[in-house]
């Protein structure tokens, strides 16, 4: 029969293993917990560096553009002295198809066909979204329904 010395000498080993086992795993999950911290303060110190520029960019408008517009991010209503150039690419290009365009407009069927590449329903959604967007702040018209001009009586700087 064993000794109740040599069963708690037994016990106190095992415990020992398991006190061990779970230090080593207290320190791994130490470690990815200041790993995690340190990323969330990198994200949090991010984050408020774009809130500081995109304030201080609301106060400055854009150098030789009126009021807050910022090239190539959104479609600003169009207003003489704002040139195409604060468009992004895609609405240039379509400005300049339109540019182009006879008289009585294009469909946007006809408007990806000029783009080039694929006719896709994705693509063609996305030009004719674009047009329309285009059409509702004043860089091109609506000639009849769904179909697209230029402006009879201003083109927009920059379109050709």
């Amino acid at each position: 029969m064993p000794s109740v010395i040599g069963l708690l000498e037994a016990r106190e080993k095992k415990v020992r293993e398991e006190v061990a086992r779970l230090r080593e795993e207290a320190e791994r999950v130490q470690a990815a917990l200041d790993a995690a911290e340190r990323y969330l303060n990198r994200l949090a110190d991010a984050r408020a560096t774009v809130a500081e520029v995109l304030a201080a960019e609301q106060t400055a408008p854009a150098a030789g553009l009126p009021g807050r517009v910022v090239p190539g991010r959104i479609v600003p209503p169009w207003s003489p002295g704002i040139d195409a150039r604060a468009l992004a690419v895609e609405y240039q290009r379509i400005l300049s198809i339109l540019a182009a365009a006879p008289a009585d407009g294009l469909r946007a069927p006809q408007i990806l066909g000029r783009i080039g590449g694929e006719v896709t329903p994705s693509r063609l959604e996305g030009v004719r979204a674009r047009v329309r967007r285009l059409a509702d702040r004043g860089w091109v018209r609506e000639v009849t329904p769904n179909v697209f001009g230029r402006l009879t009586t201003e083109t927009p700087a920059g379109a050709g």
